[in-house]
This record gives structure tokens, sequence and C-alpha cells, in this order.
């Protein structure tokens, strides 16, 4: 990021002030500024400077019910987005706070400077990503518009007076030799089904001075005789008077158009880096494995994984190196799980890997730990041999969560445990595992845990290749 972010922090407690303080000042490049408040009066007060970039808000200030003070920082400044911190007890409302247009939450216990900035920084990476996704798509309807279609122009008496380059490929006629020809001489339209002449568009359009869309099964018949399905319309040209002077029709081959469709929808659905799946396409089949485990009493299992310490490969290589180790690193994750299962990029150094219909949840490990094991190979990369390891959290249905955003959520927090714990490791969610409030003392190592609770798994690389 070349501009800093001002970052603002309304919060009564003293210990998420001091790791904000921490989490700014140790922002990439100081890329990000912050100023922390006491109450929602003030915070409204500051909002109103209009040079905040984000605001983080904590449910349990004083004199506030619920989420009124959401809403009233909502209105006051729609496009600032908000993330709350809460205790797990306020959860719920955290989650009501989502779907009011809240960014993300952090519950009370892993409140702390590393996940301040990392959400931060997911912040960032979405906003970067909607601006790269509204440029990609901008770009996508100027050339379609500029060069994709084939444009052909008439006069009032049907002669041609226009053709581009596409619509000369598409007529088999050159301009020069088109120029001047009557319509129906150049431009050879016949109903597939009935093989008789189709209605001339740009005559209707002419006649009727509006827009009027082709017929139904509309052939080209090329001048040398291949037959093309095509389709659009046509429009009427107007003088600086509103006389109409002629027409023009624009149109395209079907199975380009087709195609052209489909590459769009890949684009939408897929990382522009790796080629993985991104969010969009992983929450629908997330979706879809949670009905389909639903219908048919099967389990499944949500794998996230953050790269441990990549901000220093990034730092220390470059960006370009850095993104070549990221699509080594999706090539990897794609080879060590089935075809049936999807690896998707959710953003930045993390991926979630979603595997659909496990026979029980203990087998969602397997995956896992060959998952770490290709992670920790060298990868060679510009002639660099470049070593990285991964922290992976796992969550399973329907034990830790009946919904996809629940899932992914609290493989998310078991990740995070999974880092705090040593990195190069995993570990299976629980909520059992997870203190409520800061009070209740550490929690239990899974190493230590009776053979019921199996599930919560912690095992290095080095440890499992032991065994």
């Amino acid at each position: 990021m070349n501009e800093s972010r001002m970052l603002l922090l309304i919060d009564e407690d003293p210990v998420h002030a001091e790791a904000f303080d921490e989490a700014v000042r140790t922002s990439p490049g100081g890329s990000f500024h912050g100023e922390w408040v006491r109450s929602l009066a003030d915070g409204l007060k500051r909002l109103k400077k209009k040079d905040i970039w984000a605001v983080f808000l904590n449910l349990q200030l004083s004199g506030t019910r619920h989420l009124c003070a959401f809403d009233k920082l909502s209105q006051e400044e729609p496009n600032v987005p908000i993330l709350l911190l809460a205790s797990v007890e306020d959860e719920p409302i955290a989650l009501e706070a989502l779907q009011r247009g809240a960014k993300d939450y952090l519950l009370e216990g892993h409140i702390d400077s590393y996940s301040l900035i990392r959400a931060v920084r997911h912040m960032a990476e979405r906003e970067a990503a909607a601006a790269a996704l509204f440029i990609e798509k901008q770009r996508a309807e100027t050339t379609l518009d500029s060069i994709g279609d084939a444009v052909l122009c008439t006069d009032l008496l049907g002669n041609v007076t226009y053709l581009n380059v596409v619509a000369e490929m598409m007529i088999g006629w050159p301009r020069h030799e088109a120029l001047g020809r009557p319509l129906a001489e150049v431009f050879e339209l016949v109903d597939s089904a009935t093989r008789k002449p189709s209605q001339d568009p740009l005559n209707q359009a002419i006649k009727k001075n509006k827009i009027v869309g082709l017929q139904a099964n509309c052939v080209l018949i090329r001048r040398d005789g291949h037959e093309t399905a095509i389709e659009d319309s046509s429009a009427p040209i107007h003088d600086r008077s509103g006389n109409v002077t002629g027409a023009v029709i624009v149109f395209h081959d079907m199975a380009i158009s087709r195609m052209r469709a489909e590459e769009m929808k890949h684009l939408a659905e897929h990382d522009i880096l790796t080629g993985l799946p991104n969010r969009l396409l992983l929450m629908d089949r997330l979706h879809q494995a949670i009905a389909s485990a639903n219908r048919y009493g099967k389990e499944l299992a949500v794998l996230f994984l953050d790269l441990d310490e990549f901000k220093k490969l990034n730092d220390s290589f470059g960006h370009v190196i850095a993104d070549k180790l990221l699509q080594s690193v999706a090539a990897r994750l794609v080879k060590c799980v089935r075809s049936s299962d999807t690896v998707s990029r959710y953003g930045g150094d993390e991926f979630v890997i979603l595997l659909p219909e496990i026979n029980h949840a203990e087998d969602a490990h397997v995956a896992v730990i060959k998952i770490l094991k290709a992670l920790a190979k060298p990868h060679d990369i510009d002639r660099r041999s470049l070593h990285v390891t991964g922290s992976i959290g796992v969550s399973t249905h329907p034990l830790n969560g009946s919904d996809a955003e629940r899932l992914i959520k609290n493989a998310d927090t078991a990740m995070y445990q999974a880092k705090q714990k040593g990195r190069n490791n995993y570990r299976f969610f629980d909520s059992q595992s997870f203190p409520r409030d800061q009070n209740q003392g550490p929690e239990r190592d899974c190493l230590d845990c009776p053979p019921d609770r199996s599930l919560i798994i912690r095992t290095s690389i080095r440890n499992q290749a032991k065994r």
C-alpha cells in the first residue's frame, strides 16, 4: 500500500488498546495509523472528519445495548468498514451484525495484535480484490463492445455503408467489395428450421424506428457457404435532427458468445494468480456439500491453511517470487487431495480445502498430514530453493457447525491455535478446548486429552514422521 490508512478503535478496554497500538505500529511498511477513543460519542465525532478507513468497535461499550452502537456508526458512515470486538456470549449479536453489514468480528481471548492486523489485512485485500474485479470487468466489457462483435451498417436503401473486421470475417466479404452492395447480397440470413429467408433486421429497424432483435434460430450463410448461428439486434441510425438515415446491426457467433460467457464465469469464480476456486465458488460448493451431507447422512471437513511467516519470504524475495511460491503451494495442495475435493485460495497466503463426504471426521487428518509433508519439501523458484510450512485448522460437519460460515470460522479459529502452538502443525476444532474468557487459564494440550476427545489433535510433521 502506498498510502497510510487511519484506523479507529472505539473501546474502553486498555488491553485491547495496547494490542491495537502494537498492531498499528507493526503494520507492514507503516501502512496504517490508529486512534483510540473510549466512547461512542467520541467515536462519532472522530468519524465526522472523513479520514477514517476502518473502525474497530467493542460491543461491550457502556451505555449501549446490543447493536445500537454499530447501527449509529453505520448510519454515520455507511462506507466505512466496521470490525467488532465481542465476548463469547455476544457472538450471536456479532453474527447478526455481519448480516447488517459488519465486515468481521473477533472474540475475547483472540484479540491481540496479530489478530487485529490480520483482520485489517483481510479487509484491505477484499477492498483491493473488489477494485481489481471492477477494473477487470470494465476492461472486458470495453473489449467486447469494441472488437468482440461484428458491426454492419446500411443506408435507407439497404445498401452496405460500413462493416468492421469481425463482420468481414463472418460474412466472407472484404470491405471494399461489400460497400455499396445490397444487404441481401452480402448478408444472407435463413431460418435454421425452415431454411426460408429471415426477415431483414435492418429494414425492420428503419421502418419501426426502434431496436429490433433478430428472429430466433437465425443462421448466417457466409460467402463460401459456411453457416453460423448468430444472435443480437439492429437499431436505426439518426442524424442530428433525429431523422433515420440508415441502420446498424451488431451480431456475433452464438458459439463464441457461449465460450465468452464461460470464460467470464471462470474469471468470476477463480483466483487470478493460482487459478484455484475463489471464495465465491468455495462457498457455493460448501453449501452444496452441506446439503448433500444432510441428505445422505455423510460428514465433511473444512481445512483452513495459513502459510507460516510468509511475509518474511515476501519481504526478502519480493512479490514476484512470493507469487510464484503461492502458485507452487497451490499446485501441491491440489495434488494432495481427491478430484472431488476443493482447494480454494481464500486470500493472501490463506487456503481453504473442502473435503466432502468423508466416512469419519478423523479421516481428515490423513489429508492434513499429507498436505503438511508436501508443503515442507523445498520449492524450486527461479533457481532458488525456498522452504515454507503451514498451520492448519480443521472443522467438521455436523460436529462443528451446520452452515458454511460457521465451519470456516471454526477452522480459522483452530488454525490460529495451531499457529500459537508452534506452527507447522494442525488442530481440530473443539469448542471445549477454547476458554470462554482470559481468566480460565491456559488451554489443555490435546496430547493430554482422554480418548473420548480424540478429535482434538496436535501433531507436528517431525513427530508424525517418527510414528
